[in-house]
């Protein structure tokens, strides 16, 4: 029996050992949905607290419920941050970050270091899936050497996949198992061993021809969002200066059953994909010789919407005969959008450093985010405050950063002094609310 062969038997008997390497909001959901499947689980990340956390049947994501991670467990499922049990899994799929440099390069040392653990693990009957998001060819430079210096071929004594991950944390309508999943291999046999992974699990996968058409699947999903949402961005910009309000706008053109699809504004774009994912392209495509122009215009608008907002508020503030230097501000809000407790990238904690560095005095509040997270580029000594008419009124500026619906907007409004909202919760003119 080739390789090959006894990988699919394993896969469809579910006796193959899963390995998932990263156990953040893309891993923690793809070790479940394995464990949930009857596959036996192993979780490995280098984060000695997380291990600990998973071990003991707890939740360190909002969304995740600490039920689901004990149910895992007593299934049999294992966090380990030891990188030598690599070796007893028939399937390795890394879910590590790739975020941007100080430049905006790619930053794939996440996952040359995870693969540097794992080589001296590798072993012949394997599949390596590499997840993370990247720029076409990243899966053929950087994982197939790592394969071929452990001694095999690819395609006949292991398996190299790339299926990029689509999860949406806070999404109720879609999850792990119901989101179409678009895998891909180095060779056909490749191709074959990643479709029978992902459909034990998933209930549709999409198999494309190469790796690179994988890969530059997800930029372009992310990239199409980010062109939008830019586009809407800067006509809410234009509305404002027409005095025009463009949700309104949006509402009345999204009653049109064909050809226009809605995209909300907001304060800047969050999250480990869209405000990366376009930057990596935009890299990559450099070394052929393309200026990927209209890409990089939309991430410039993105971009610059944190400093648009602030903006607004010191204005707002002036014309109430405040500076903004002194004054008390309440961010409302630090994810990096509704409901969820992740804030990567997220445009409120931008909003907060800008808003320190104009002498503003700052707090937050977030029911997802009770202590402010470390941060590599961000630090705030805080902690989520309660909502009540008292301390919503003690503030001369509340900014609406991120719309959870858990916060009583009937309660901020009526009782805020002013009131910035940059996600077009308040529709009705209210003097004491400007919308940014």
């Amino acid at each position: 029996m080739s390789a090959q062969q006894a990988l699919l038997k394993k896969l469809g008997d579910k006796s193959a050992h899963i390995g998932v390497v990263g156990l953040g909001y893309v891993g923690l959901p793809l070790v479940l949905r394995f464990s949930e499947a009857g596959f036996p689980v192993l979780g490995l990340d280098i984060d000695a607290d997380k291990v600990e956390v998973l071990n003991a049947g707890k939740s360190y994501i909002a969304q995740i419920p600490a039920e689901r991670i004990g149910g895992a467990v007593k299934r049999g499922f294992r966090a380990s941050d030891t990188f030598r049990e690599a070796r007893a899994c028939d399937a390795l799929i890394i879910c590590v970050p790739t975020p941007l440099g100080k430049h905006r390069e790619p930053d794939v040392s996440f996952i040359r270091d995870t693969l540097a653990a794992l080589q001296p693990q590798l072993r012949a009957g394997q599949a390596i899936s590499l997840e993370s998001t990247t720029y076409p060819g990243t899966t053929e430079e950087l994982v197939v050497p790592v394969v071929e210096a452990a001694g095999m071929k690819p395609g006949r004594d292991c398996f190299v996949v790339y299926s990029p991950e689509r999860e949406d944390p806070g999404n109720a309508k879609f999850h792990t198992q119901t989101i179409p999943k678009v895998v891909s291999g180095l060779t056909p046999a490749c191709c074959e061993v990643a479709v029978a992974l992902y459909s034990a699990v998933i209930d549709k996968v999409v198999p494309v021809s190469s790796l690179r058409t994988a890969e530059m699947t997800k930029l372009l999903e992310n990239i199409h969002r980010a062109i939008n949402i830019g586009l809407v961005n800067e006509m809410k910009i234009v509305a404002d200066r027409m005095g025009i309000d463009i949700h309104e706008v949006i509402d009345a053109a999204a009653t049109k059953p064909f050809g226009f699809v809605p995209y909300y504004p907001g304060p800047g774009l969050g999250g480990h994909c869209i405000p990366i994912d376009p930057f990596y392209l935009t890299w990559k495509a450099l070394e052929y010789g393309v200026d990927t122009r209209f890409i990089r215009l939309a991430g410039e608008v993105n971009s610059r919407m944190p400093e648009w907002v602030v903006d607004k508020a010191a204005a707002a503030l002036n014309e109430r005969g405040k500076a903004l230097k002194g004054s008390r501000v309440l961010v409302l809000g630090i994810a990096y959008k509704k409901n969820v407790d992740d804030t990567r990238e997220s445009p409120a904690v931008e909003i907060m450093e800008l808003l320190r560095e104009r002498g503003a005095e700052l707090a937050y509040s977030d029911p997802f985010v009770a202590k402010f997270p470390k941060m590599r580029e961000h630090r705030f000594e805080l902690t989520s405050i309660a909502l009540d008419v008292k301390s919503i009124a003690g503030f001369d500026c509340v900014l609406l950063a991120t719309d959870h619906d858990g916060f009583d907007y009937a309660l901020i409004g009526s009782h805020a002094k002013l009131l910035i909202d940059t996600r077009g919760r308040y529709r009705k003119p209210v003097a004491n609310i400007i919308k940014a």
